[in-house]
């Protein structure tokens, strides 16, 4: 019988003691394994040699247990599989970076509180597969903007949308993508501390925009491929104006004003009878009579005397001489290139006639604010002068129901929505009245003619009315957005046609 050999004596060793594999004998172990080469310290030998008589027969063969690779198989796999799986993970990561990037950089943006024809033409034609427009109520100041009364109701609404998307299919990333720069508002106390009597707000994908409304907008959201426009009409540019004159016998002051506010018109005029008398070199007992001061052919030049006289410096006659200088800068500076612009007075009651017996402007209103009005904050003499103006402001339509009345017997009127709608699309409306706050779904096909109306909002409806108003402006008609008590038919739409 054979002598068997002790597995550690096919190790041999050095001079300096360390063990060598005999001939033949693999010299490294698998690497992929994760064993490494053979090791040098005795310790760990036994674990060697165990790997060693596990994986070999006799000292030159593998042994029959140890997997093979084909020699065709692709040895780089697992390489390539890893490399793969990285090139996923960092695809995702890239994925979820475009999504954080998109959502912090549609970054709110303002519009002007007063739209011109081609901003709102811009709002009107923006089209995509999903828009959210939000229009709300806002305050100023009070208790409401003490107690947080805006950005709450902004979450609510923002909440309404959310809950409205998901009803409709959309998925929670992409509404979260959505709504982010709104939600993102919510915590922004400069922006809700510095509110108008409105909010206008413009929703879509990597699209955030929003109009401080100076005039208060009914409570409204609609979600379609289009914004909804309409409530946009009262805050166009328009060019009707008028000019607020603030009269005492110690100061006056000229203001311009539109149909959304006012400012100060910076002319240099002097603050008192006093200051007149020095600047015209006049003594205490040389003042203007009390006669009439319209403009003539060489009279009526700043500082130029009318008349003499003794007396109290608050008679009526050097109040007029105050006013008459004044008048005289204000005829020159401003007034003489006014067309028509209303002239409004505002004074107590006894100066007003003498100011208008003075004045040389051809357009003064017949009505005045009364009252001491010195010391009135601009917001409030503006809110008591826009309420004076208006049935300056409301002459337009006036007239448009007027024409409309006119017509009615004629076909020249509508208000049919069948025909109304396609008449617009067709540029035949010159004169459009809508009902506020109403809406007519369906679709219109501008080639073939076909008009679709649904009884309620579909996936696929649009807002038929408020693609009329577009329509009607593009084509240089005139729009009136009218309580349904003004609307000049039992309809929620009416036009005058062109033909």
């Amino acid at each position: 019988m054979g002598k068997t050999k002790d597995k550690k004596t096919v190790m041999g060793k050095d001079s300096n003691g360390v063990f060598h594999p005999g001939k033949g004998k693999p010299s490294g172990i698998n690497k992929e394994e994760g064993l490494g080469i053979m090791p040098t310290e005795p310790e760990k030998m036994d674990q060697y040699l165990e790997l060693t008589e596990k994986y070999t027969d006799g000292e030159d063969s593998l042994a029959e247990n140890v997997p093979v690779r084909h020699k065709n198989r692709n040895t780089s796999k697992g390489e390539d599989t890893f490399k793969a799986k990285e090139n996923t993970a960092e695809s995702n990561k890239s994925d979820n970076q475009t999504f954080t990037e998109e959502s912090t950089t549609t970054v709110p943006e303002q519009l002007p509180g007063v739209l011109t024809k081609e901003r709102f033409t811009e709002l009107a034609n923006y089209r995509t597969d999903v828009t959210v427009t939000l229009y709300m109520p806002t305050h100023r100041a009070g208790v409401e903007v003490n107690e947080h009364f805006d950005p709450i109701a902004f979450k609510n609404n923002l909440n309404t949308v959310e809950q409205t998307l998901k009803e409709k299919g959309h998925g929670q990333e992409y509404i979260e993508k959505l709504l982010k720069p709104g939600y993102d508002l919510i915590r922004d106390d400069e922006f809700w501390q510095s509110l108008t009597e409105g909010l206008a707000i413009f929703i879509a994908d990597g699209f955030f925009k929003y109009i401080k409304m100076p005039v208060v907008p009914d409570q409204k959201m609609v979600i379609e491929p289009s914004f909804y426009v309409t409530p946009l009409i009262p805050i166009m540019t328009s060019s009707e104006y008028f000019y607020p004159l603030v009269i005492s016998k110690k100061k006056i002051k000229l203001f311009k004003a539109d149909a959304w506010g006012m400012q100060h018109v910076p002319v240099e005029l002097p603050e008192s009878i006093e200051e007149v008398k020095r600047i015209s070199g006049l003594d205490a007992t040389t003042f203007r009579t009390g006669e009439s001061g319209r403009r003539a052919a060489g009279v009526s030049q700043p500082g130029q005397t009318h008349g003499a006289g003794g007396g109290n410096v608050d008679g009526k006659d050097n109040i007029a001489y105050y006013f008459e200088y004044v008048d005289d800068i204000l005829w020159d500076k401003v007034f003489k290139n006014e067309s028509n612009a209303p002239l409004v007075l505002a004074g107590v009651e006894y100066e007003i006639p003498i100011y208008k017996s003075c004045c040389d402007y051809h357009n003064v209103w017949e009505q005045s604010l009364t009252g001491s009005r010195e010391y009135q904050d601009t917001q409030t003499l503006y809110k008591d002068a826009k309420e004076l103006m208006e049935p300056f402001f409301s002459q337009k339509t006036t007239k448009a129901l007027t024409l409309y009345g006119n017509k009615s017997a004629t076909e020249l009127t509508s208000s049919i929505i069948a025909d109304v709608i396609p008449a617009a699309y067709y540029g035949r409306v010159s004169h459009l009245c809508v009902c506020k706050g109403e809406h007519v779904w369906g679709s219109f096909d501008e080639m073939s003619g076909e008009l679709q109306l649904h009884d309620q909002q579909l996936d696929d409806s649009e807002d038929l009315i408020d693609n009329t108003v577009v329509k009607t402006l593009a084509t240089g008609g005139e729009v009136f957005l009218l309580e349904k008590e003004q609307m000049p038919a039992d309809s929620c739409i009416a036009a005058i046609l062109r033909y």
